[in-house]
């Protein structure tokens, strides 16, 4: 019987193909390195892992699609070894913030107050937008950071850098919070203009804050709905004021007579 390389072991899939297992202990942490079809790619990624952990020189950048581990454990790797703590998303832990890493050239920037969503949630991207894998749903990250998934860049929310990487929070400056809701100048005083889409854009009203204005959406929403018209629009969550004080402002909030005779 061939004796298996050192941190290789033998596996067997449902359909009875063989595959190797890779992995590590360091300290009292087993360290799961990955599926490889032989036992010698197996041994490389084992032999790349070690040298990793010992060889405070080899960073993130060093690697190279020859590589046996897949690049994911190579940064998981590195983070251990740099900050003794073993995080299975591809996360390097700095100071006050931390690198996501989705691929060796594209890397998302958060808050250390992130890391406990972000290392037990993985990062995937699609149509150009950011995901978290939440309890079989993909959310869109930047609901996790007040920004809503209708909210248009440039226009609702800044990455004030420039960088649409960085997600930390001193980093987004959310202007529009709420649906329907848009800060404008007119006449050089800002208002807080409010539009519903029906067939085609109504003005709502202008109103001087974005609760009030929030509010306003939603009543217009419901003046809709009451009359039948069939769409189902989203209502704002105003989590900032009580219960009482949002039916106060309904009750005695204006909105345009175009709405209420539609």
């Amino acid at each position: 019987m061939t004796k298996e390389p050192t941190g290789v072991s033998t596996s067997q899939r449902k359909d009875g193909t063989v595959y190797y297992r890779a992995s590590l202990t360091r300290g009292r942490k087993h360290i799961s390195l990955g599926s490889y079809d032989d036992p010698g790619t197996a041994h490389r990624a084992y032999e790349e892992a070690v040298d990793l952990l010992k060889d405070n020189d080899i960073r993130i950048i060093d690697y190279s699609e020859d590589k046996a581990l897949p690049f994911e454990k190579w940064v998981c790797l590195i983070n251990y070894r740099d900050n003794r703590i073993y995080i299975a998303n591809p996360i390097y832990i700095l100071r006050k913030m931390f690198y996501y890493y989705l691929s060796p050239t594209e890397v998302l920037k958060f808050d250390a107050d992130d890391l406990f969503y972000y290392s037990s949630h993985k990062i995937m991207k699609r149509g150009g937008h950011y995901f978290a894998a939440d309890y079989g749903s993909q959310v869109n990250i930047l609901n996790r950071h007040g920004i809503k998934s209708y909210a248009v860049e440039g226009r609702d929310y800044f990455f004030i850098n420039g960088d649409i990487s960085d997600f930390r929070s001193s980093n987004l400056d959310i202007v529009n919070r709420y649906a329907g809701v848009t800060k404008e100048v007119h006449r050089g005083k800002t208002v807080y203009r409010v539009r519903i889409h029906i067939n085609g854009n109504y003005i709502v009203g202008d109103y001087p804050d974005e609760i009030t204005a929030a509010i306003a959406y939603n009543k217009a929403a419901d003046t809709l709905a009451a009359k039948g018209f069939d769409k189902n629009f989203v209502r704002n969550d105003i989590a900032d004021i009580s219960e009482e004080e949002i039916r106060k402002i309904y009750s005695g909030i204006r909105i345009s007579p175009r709405i209420i005779r539609y």
